[in-house]
């Protein structure tokens, strides 16, 4: 047996792992497709000013980021964005929504979208796992 540390982004590696575990989650819970599910906002002049970005798979919305730019924060984007992203992953059968945000982010903008902390892990800044049932 040989251990390996790698330093550097490798895709193949990392998408070998994730092959593993689907093959290892369909044996348990039958075929699944992951499919990533993305809703953007551009300005005018097409530049990207917010989205959200996650997958869907077993019922689940597993957002992996939210972003709204700064000129653009409070102006009720952020809200849009999530509500489009949502509407799509219920359409997809998602019963579920799941997010993690570190506290110096945007908890309250989660909850705020109904969402519960369900967990945190006690570091600074705080990392705190939300979800939502749809």
């Amino acid at each position: 047996m040989k251990f390996e540390v790698i330093h550097e982004e490798n895709n193949a590696i990392v998408d070998a792992l994730v092959d593993g575990v689907r093959q290892f989650n369909t044996g348990l819970l039958g075929p699944e497709k992951s499919v990533p599910l993305t809703v953007i906002a551009r300005d005018e002049t097409g530049k990207l000013i917010g989205g959200v970005g996650g997958r869907t798979i077993y019922k689940n919305f597993l957002i992996n980021v939210v972003w709204v730019d700064d000129q653009t924060r409070g102006t009720g984007l952020g809200h849009k964005l999530m509500a489009l992203a949502e509407a799509e992953a219920k359409q997809r059968g998602c019963l579920v929504a799941q997010v993690d945000t570190l506290s110096i982010q945007a908890p309250v903008f989660y909850e705020k979208q109904g969402f519960e902390i369900i967990g945190t892990v006690t570091t600074d800044p705080q990392r705190i796992f939300l979800m939502k049932k749809y």
